[in-house]
């Protein structure tokens, strides 16, 4: 019995990361459907953005304050501007412009085009040789494939439809939807969406190298939800300049989706990102984000009564296959790190051998 449990203590501890960017997915999923409910109902997505963040750092707060009290490197001018460049990237910028893109496109484009963060993650990393690649080995190719097919299967979700498979009972839940919006403008549209996508990229790499600096991954989020909110809510002063009735929230879905959105989504899940990221590195991170996509497509499905259509499941199918390829790949970066450390280590040995002589 005591094998058992400490053989599945062993599996849980191999796979944590991969368990909690699972379910960091899922929380993303639900946000989708409390977001849209609120924005519906009248809240500007601007002041949503900046409150959520704002209750994400209250939140965070009392975590990074007490139990990084000891771990917490010292704060240099240097490293409050590098934290500062991160907020704008990671969720001022990024978040706002991809609320801005929905403006201008359609819901699926921006899914299809937000979905191609992790080759866009994996393509930097590469250039800036925070992600390693050897083409001569099967794990290689396996990243490089991976991240392809992945990339194939998002595009098959929005840009294949195919039969729709109907839904056999009515939404349990209903939303209203608005209607569609006649301010569409595809190429201002495209040029933001392209724009958040590429921000949101390099804000994953720069987490990265944010942490090798700052390893207080608690504290970081709090900075990082506090700096983005006032970036944003400097933002949101010149947007809803004209609208100061936005600010005022009521106790009804805005506030609700407020709390889920800064506790869960801005505190606990940046958090789980940022610590993730320091154990598998950023690509590890992005290569999770299209299962987003497939969550919502089932919900949707199940919970709403929307159409699902044949293309979603294939694409869905090819999703899986790109992911898992990746993941297999990136379990080699494992064996160079240990070969590494090997090296190192027989090298320090040599070394303090030749200095007692």
């Amino acid at each position: 019995m005591e094998q058992k449990i400490f053989s599945l203590l062993l599996v849980y501890r191999e796979f944590k990361p991969h368990l909690l960017m699972v379910l960091t997915q899922v929380g993303y999923t639900l946000i989708f459907f409390i977001t849209q409910a609120s924005f519906n109902h009248g809240m500007s997505p601007y002041v949503y953005v900046t409150y959520r963040h704002v209750v994400a750092g209250i939140a965070m707060f009392p975590f990074a304050y007490f139990l990084e009290r000891s771990a917490r490197p010292k704060l240099t001018f240097a490293l409050l501007v590098e934290i500062f460049v991160l907020s704008a990237l990671g969720i001022s910028l990024s978040i706002n412009l991809y609320f801005a893109s929905l403006k201008y496109t359609s819901p699926t484009f921006l899914a299809s085009m937000y979905n191609t963060i992790a080759s866009l993650t994996f393509i930097i990393a590469v250039a800036l040789r925070f992600e390693v690649i050897d083409l001569r080995n099967p794990r290689g190719i396996a990243k490089v494939l991976g991240t392809l097919i992945s990339l194939a299967g998002v595009m098959t979700m929005t840009l294949y439809k195919g039969p729709i498979m109907r839904n056999l009972w009515g939404p349990l839940i209903h939303i209203q939807q608005k209607s569609a919006s006649t301010h569409e403008s595809w190429l201002k549209g495209s040029l933001v969406t392209i724009s958040c996508c590429v921000t949101t990229s390099i804000g994953y790499i720069m987490q990265a190298s944010t942490l090798k600096r700052y390893p207080a991954q608690l504290s970081l989020t709090t900075w990082m939800c506090f700096m983005g909110a006032v970036q944003s809510a400097v933002f949101t002063i010149i947007v809803e300049h004209d609208n100061p009735s936005a600010w005022i929230i009521g106790f009804n879905i805005d506030l609700w989706s407020i709390l889920y959105g800064g506790i869960f989504v801005a505190g606990l899940l940046t958090y789980i990102q940022l610590w993730c990221t320091e154990k598998k590195g950023p690509v590890f991170v992005t290569v999770f984000n299209p299962l987003s996509t497939i969550f919502v497509a089932i919900l949707a499905y199940f919970v709403l009564g929307e159409n699902f259509y044949l293309g979603s499941l294939i694409g869905a199918f090819i999703v899986i296959m790109g992911l898992y390829l990746l993941l297999w790949g990136k379990e080699g970066d494992k064996e160079i790190d240990l070969k590494t450390k090997q090296c190192n280590s027989s090298e320090n040995q040599q070394l303090e051998v030749y200095a007692s002589k």
